[in-house]
This record gives structure tokens, sequence and C-alpha cells, in this order.
């Protein structure tokens, strides 16, 4: 299994992503041709729900969150290429591993988050982003942005199935931020 993993990493390693639009979730407007996705969750106030909300996303705490394995599973750094594996529950169906990339990182007194594009081997073609961010009232939100086409054969022969599990996972990332950083907050 470790041995299938490297030999995967080292050959993700040695791709470019699927898209030209590299970094394209980094400023507002997302690319034409693209299926678009934006969602954003309050998360609570002040900087520490910022630096606790922070740290989980960079550590990929929304990825693993969902049900995905990261691997390797170090902290998300721009340049780095990752495997996510999903086991199905309940199934013998093999791992899905999906390689992807780090394409920007930003850790800022306001913002902390990462990007990761598609690489050769992923059922989908674009980039998603995790940023989160504390507005001038000192509120504290969590936002995940995407923009992809289906590109796997049987992703785009299961189009429908393939857009609900997309959708799903997202509100899983925000979901699995948000309990997080509610697990800090003291009762009142």
């Amino acid at each position: 299994m470790v041995a299938d993993l490297h030999r995967r990493l080292h050959a993700a390693r040695a791709t470019t992503p699927t898209y030209a639009e590299v970094g394209a979730t980094r400023g507002g407007r997302l690319p034409d041709g693209y299926a678009h996705l934006r969602r954003r969750i309050h998360l609570g106030h002040g900087p520490q729900a910022l630096e606790r909300a922070g740290r989980y996303v960079l550590g990929w705490g929304s990825q693993l969150g969902t049900g995905f394995a990261v691997w390797p599973g170090e902290l998300a750094r721009e340049g780095a290429t990752v495997l996510l594996r999903l086991n199905l529950p309940g199934t013998r169906w093999p791992r899905l591993v999906i390689p992807c990339r780090v394409v920007w990182t930003v850790a800022e007194p306001d913002r902390i988050g990462f990007a990761y594009g598609t690489l050769p081997g992923h059922p989908e073609c674009g980039e998603e982003s995790f940023l989160v961010s504390m507005d001038a009232d000192g509120e504290v939100w969590f936002e995940v942005a995407a923009f992809s086409r289906l590109s796997a054969w049987y992703a785009r022969l299961g189009r429908p199935v393939a857009l609900l599990c997309q959708h799903l996972a997202i509100e899983r990332y925000l979901t699995a931020v948000a309990e997080h950083v509610a697990d800090a907050t003291p009762a009142r």
C-alpha cells in the first residue's frame, strides 16, 4: 500500500495541473468555462477563532473532516503535491486516489488558507480554495471557492451523482471547520 502511494505520488509530482487558470481562486472572479461553487460560513469572532480555524485548514482539516485521507500528511504549502484518498463506506470498491497540487497559500493577520489544483488522474479539472478570513468587525468566516469541469469518464458518465458529491463535499468542508472552531469556543 505505502509503496503504491510512493509510486503514485512520484508520478503525480512529474505532472502539471490539468487547467490553464492556475491560481484563479486567489482573485474574486472565477474563470469562464467551468462550473463555479462559492460557499462560506461564519465561524466566530476575533483573532483566536481565525488562528484556530486557519491552523486546521492548513493542516487539511476540512478534507480530513470530510472523510478523505491526505498523503503525505504535512501542512499545505505552495508547490506540494498530495494524494487525497477516499474509501467508500460499506463497499469493497477500491480507494479513489486523487492527485492534487497546492497552487497558493496565504498566512496573513486577517487571512489564512490555500488552494489546490487538479493533476492528471483527478476526476475533475479545476481548483478549490479554502480561506479563513476576518473582516473589519472581527467576524471570522470560512469560504470554499471552486471552479471545475468533470474530466474522468466515470465522473462524466455519472454527472448528476458527481456534481452532487462535489456539492456535498463542499458542505462537509464548511461543517468540519465550523465544528472544529466551535469545539474550542467556551460555553456562555
